[in-house]
């Protein structure tokens, strides 16, 4: 099958997708071949990032219209990656959209349900694009008990197991979360670590006014010096106490955090409370995935173009004899993976097959994922 997946992460700066042929090359089901055929990544213009963070804690009215105007902007993209890989909409068997998440709940307690909301309606990507369309992969996991998060693991197993060796296959988005990979599919295991980009990013846009949206390469941060104080009571935060299976967002690691934290630590320098904030990033990712003992972590995602929270990353699991790699020396474009994941689960919606791993996401069973609208 030939199936585009399209992600657009909680750092909401723009939509990745990728044209993906994937055919089964062995009978457990879990054995494919996948084949990237084409990606593309268009950054949101201010206005429609605006409204996107606008969503997170909006009116009904407002998330009601993005909810289409999200669907619009998906089609466009798929139709300009099926133009620019020099195919027709006839060419491609399915559009396998993630969409923009705007709220998450996570279950409370064990066998109490939580709730998500991805909007970027399907009907107008079907409508749009003559292609059907899997949507609301996240619901299908929440309905049977699970946190709809992460949804990754079964793709991150079928691409990237590998005898012998464990491995830790990091995103590291707006919010970090991390999938470890070892022999066997019931060896592996998945969860949310907390803040990867989202605090970073918050700062530096209540610090400039709005005027930048992230730390290019980690600059502003490797200028600065980690805050131990305010360090060490970040790290005190209940959520990484939590064990797996668990799951996050911007509604605990988002605005309202990161303004109490400005209105508390005023007195600190921009790059000083970055620094902060990407040390935090880094060491709760070497404290949730060190315990499991990959030989090798690979990073994906926007974090992964971090020059400085690379560094971090790489200087503390050299302490363990443990290797950090961007995902590009798989073969992957860092921005590309999580589109690639999405066409890979609507792969295995198509083939009736489960697409969830109820040891990450905490559900009941294995279950079919998303909904299909037709052309």
């Amino acid at each position: 099958m030939r199936i585009i997946g399209i992600m657009s992460g909680t750092s909401h700066d723009g939509v990745d997708a990728a044209i993906v042929e994937i055919r089964d090359v062995g009978d457990s089901g879990f054995d494919v071949e996948v084949s990237v055929r084409r990606h593309l990544h268009m950054p949101y213009d201010d206005s429609l990032r605006d409204g996107i963070r606008e969503a997170f804690s909006g009116s009904v009215e407002h998330i009601c219209g993005l909810n289409f105007v999200m669907g619009e902007v998906f089609a466009q993209v798929a139709l300009l990656l099926i133009q620019e890989a020099g195919l027709s909409p006839k060419d491609i068997d399915a559009i396998a959209s993630h969409g923009q998440t705007v709220y998450h709940i996570p279950p409370a307690a064990p066998k109490k349900r939580g709730s998500t909301l991805q909007i970027g309606e399907a009907a107008v990507i079907a409508e749009k694009t003559g292609i059907l369309t899997i949507s609301d992969f996240r619901t299908r996991d929440m309905a049977a008990g699970g946190h709809g998060a992460p949804l990754v693991p079964l793709p991150d197993y079928m691409l990237f197991k590998k005898d012998g060796i464990i491995r830790a296959v990091l995103n590291v988005g707006g919010i970090a979360n991390a999938t470890i990979v070892r022999g066997t599919l019931n060896d592996t295991l998945a969860f949310d670590i907390g803040p990867g980009n989202c605090l970073i990013d918050e700062a530096v846009m209540l610090y400039s006014e709005g005027a930048a949206r992230f730390d290019k390469n980690g600059a502003l941060a490797g200028a600065g010096t980690p805050h131990m104080p305010l360090l060490e009571e970040l790290l005190k935060h209940q959520f990484f106490k939590q064990p797996p299976p668990k799951s996050t967002g911007r509604e605990m690691f988002g605005a309202e955090l990161v303004r109490g934290i400005l209105k508390r630590y005023g007195t600190l320098t921009q790059n000083d409370m970055l620094s902060t904030m990407t040390h935090l990033t880094a060491r709760t990712i070497f404290d949730a995935i060190r315990p499991y003992k990959p030989q090798e972590v690979i990073v994906s995602g926007g974090g992964s173009r971090n020059a400085f929270l690379m560094a971090l990353l790489t200087e503390l699991f050299s302490t363990k004899g443990c290797k950090v790699n961007s995902i590009s020396s798989c073969g992957f474009l860092p921005e590309a993976k999580e589109a690639v994941c999405f066409a890979i689960l609507g792969y295995l919606t198509l083939k009736h097959r489960p697409g969830n791993l109820p040891s990450a996401t905490g559900a009941s069973r294995p279950v079919l994922l998303g909904k299909i609208t037709l052309p």
